[in-house]
């Protein structure tokens, strides 16, 4: 007799944190866990409980994004651009500034104008999804070139790497060779 109210007192307060975790309002047991004394003692009549397994919360929006969009910008940017061409070499340093598309005259990037204009077509060369498990990549070796590109542009920060060293990161910085400039040694 003292297992089964101890069993009982273990389910009435397992139910209690079962409710209290989906958001519903604690009744002290649960139809699907209380346990069954006889059938004289009916519940009381009353809306149905959600069962504890449904989904009762409203989604979190979506967080959010540190990447500058994909298509069309602004053309707004103040980045610094260090492009390492191959190890042991010397850091070769860009600054870049644009505005609507444009150079500004601070900028000591070799060729400005096409980098400005890369920028404004699409923002989001400069922020390369990381490879993941589903994203083959082909094995192939590109070059020793290394870049890093800080700042901002179109108001989103941007902190990317980027290298040679496998057909995605290849890929992206091919598409970012405008801004990467010339000095990495690679077409």
């Amino acid at each position: 007799m003292r297992k089964t109210r101890m069993l009982a007192a273990l389910l009435a307060v397992g139910a209690g944190l079962i409710s209290g975790c989906s958001g519903t309002p604690d009744s002290g047991t649960s139809p699907s866990t209380a346990p069954s004394t006889s059938s004289a003692n009916p519940s009381p009549a009353g809306p149905a409980a959600p069962s504890p397994d449904t989904e009762t919360s409203v989604p979190a929006p979506a967080p959010a994004t540190s990447r500058p969009g994909d298509g069309p910008g602004q053309g707004n940017a103040e980045l610094a651009i260090t492009v390492v061409p191959s190890q042991g070499a010397p850091e070769v340093d860009y600054t870049l500034v644009c505005t609507s598309g444009t150079p500004a005259a601070e900028s000591s990037h070799p060729n400005a104008a096409a980098a400005c204009s890369a920028l404004k077509a699409n923002p989001g060369i400069l922020a390369p999804a990381a490879p993941g498990t589903s994203q083959p990549c082909t094995q192939q070796y590109g070059g020793p070139q290394k870049a890093a590109v800080t700042g901002m542009v179109d108001g989103v920060a941007v902190d990317s790497s980027f290298a040679r060293t496998n057909g995605c990161e290849i890929s992206a910085w091919d598409a970012a060779k405008d801004v990467l400039g010339a000095s990495g040694g690679a077409s």
